[in-house]
């Protein structure tokens, strides 16, 4: 996944548990606007999401940030 992308779904994981706790679940339509208007985008973030890592549908923010975060290590 591209590190913007990556970055994209950190701030809105953020922004979520700010908002809700760190108990909020949300899927990876969380990420986009309700109008698909950058199909590429969401193919990458779902790809990640169901193929690569085979996560549920709704999952934990906090997981999902973490998750990033260690990647982004690693990719640095």
């Amino acid at each position: 996944m591209r590190k913007a992308l990556r970055q994209k779904i950190i701030d809105v994981c953020n922004l979520k548990i700010s908002q809700k706790g760190s108990d909020v679940g949300l899927s990876f339509y969380a990420f986009f606007k309700n109008k698909n208007d950058d199909p590429d985008q969401l193919m990458e973030a779902a790809t990640w999401w169901i193929k690569t890592h085979r996560l549920n549908h709704f999952e934990k923010a906090i997981k999902i940030k973490n998750m990033l975060e260690e990647q982004n290590k690693n990719t640095n």
